[in-house]
């Protein structure tokens, strides 16, 4: 991960995947990258901070969708520039992969669509890092055919990200099993630690979620060997445009990755 990273690098320590869900306008996301991009410093940890220029899997038609792709990737480009941190984003669609790479450093592919071969080649063809979420109704030993799709399509540089499977009809399960198994692929694999918790599927047409638990999947993400933790944060989850209820409120952040460092530490002593 060192050119991803460059000079914040440092292989003793997880990295992070941070930022809000969604752009939601540039006051707000220069502020929470403000806050998240010194707390790592501080904690030396890598950075990578997160934002989704669209959402396009909504529940219901009026939930909010973006502020307008250019307006929201020009956004995450000068978060990019002001604090000299990588940024990730999510594409829906082979056509959005060449426009979002001139603007971020990481093409993330959502999990319901881990299995669409055009979006894999599109972004692994930017040469761009390239995430890929593991679907919610996959084992992660599928996850294998992902990584193949990318590095057969001539782009080594994959991540995979675990976000829970499905658990009945309205919450996920995480079996922590998966982290060693995709990390068998030689590919760092992080544990989305926010989403993992979301409860799909309410009868209001408004996903749920248990952000009490954040803590708890992080911990146990860090102790089987996860590379990294993706965790969306917000000032005020609760009038946040979207995923609002799985989110970590931003003063949470920091005593929460200051207990992971300790944690992280503790982990490299042991053998894997």
């Amino acid at each position: 991960m060192t050119t991803l990273f460059k000079e914040q690098s440092n292989p003793d320590n997880f990295f992070l995947m941070a930022g809000p869900c969604a752009v939601e306008g540039e006051q707000i996301v220069m502020q929470i990258a403000e806050r998240i991009a010194a707390i790592a410093q501080k904690l030396k940890i890598p950075l990578v901070f997160k934002g989704s220029y669209r959402k396009a899997n909504r529940t219901r038609l009026d939930s909010f969708t973006g502020i307008g792709d250019e307006k929201a990737l020009h956004i995450l480009a000068r978060v990019r520039e002001t604090f000299g941190i990588p940024v990730v984003t999510d594409i829906h669609a082979a056509a959005e992969a060449e426009m979002a790479a001139t603007y971020v450093d990481v093409l993330q592919i959502p999990a319901f669509l881990c299995r669409q071969t055009d979006i894999l080649v599109a972004a692994a063809a930017t040469g761009k890092y390239v995430n890929v979420k593991k679907g919610q109704f996959l084992a992660p030993e599928s996850m294998q055919f992902a990584v193949d799709k990318i590095r057969q399509s001539g782009n080594e540089q994959v991540i995979l990200t675990d976000r829970g499977t499905t658990f009945g009809y309205q919450d996920l399960v995480v079996d922590y099993r998966g982290i060693p198994v995709m990390r068998s692929m030689q590919v760092p694999v992080v544990m989305d630690c926010t989403h993992s918790l979301q409860q799909p599927n309410q009868a209001s047409g408004v996903t749920g979620g248990n952000p009490a638990m954040i803590e708890t999947i992080a911990r146990a993400a860090i102790a089987v060997g996860a590379d990294g933790l993706f965790i969306e944060t917000h000032p005020d989850p609760k009038n946040a445009r979207s995923d609002g209820a799985n989110m970590l409120h931003l003063d949470l952040l920091e005593p929460l990755m200051q207990k992971m460092c300790v944690l992280k530490q503790a982990v490299n002593s042991l053998s894997f």
